[in-house]
């Protein structure tokens, strides 16, 4: 099975690696869409978690490429990027937008995917240094 995510250990505080990661972003020309404190929610029912947060990313014009393909693909959309602690190590991590070629084979969104997947992976790069 091809890898799905890509992750990256940062001596980057929490904090500031989200931060980073919300920079990164824009630098891109991706939009942060919505940043989930999945920790703070846990512990909103009891449960407690490092910290953890999602952060929704997303371009646009890539999306809407995609979605012209296949509306289907709207199930991969925005991209995540997850930024959490576990044994005392920050981690940024994201899934890699070229699986969505493999779960919609045939509509043709290889070269998007792969285009996305570029930026993506720039942006967890320079967010954990």
């Amino acid at each position: 099975m091809k890898k799905f995510g890509y992750t990256v250990p940062t001596n980057t505080p929490f904090d500031e690696a989200v931060s980073a990661v919300e920079r990164s972003t824009a630098a891109k020309g991706f939009r942060v869409l919505h940043v989930h404190d999945v920790a703070a929610t846990l512990a909103e029912k009891g449960f407690k978690h490092e910290p953890l947060k999602i952060i929704e990313i997303c371009n646009a014009k890539y999306a809407h490429e995609a979605l012209q393909k296949d509306i289907a693909t709207v199930l991969m959309l925005p991209c995540p990027i997850a930024v959490y602690r576990i044994g005392g190590e920050t981690c940024i991590s994201t899934m890699l937008p070229t699986v969505i070629s493999d779960l919609f084979p045939g509509i043709g969104v290889e070269s998007i995917a792969a285009q996305v997947e570029k930026a993506v992976v720039s942006i967890v790069d320079e967010s954990a240094k």
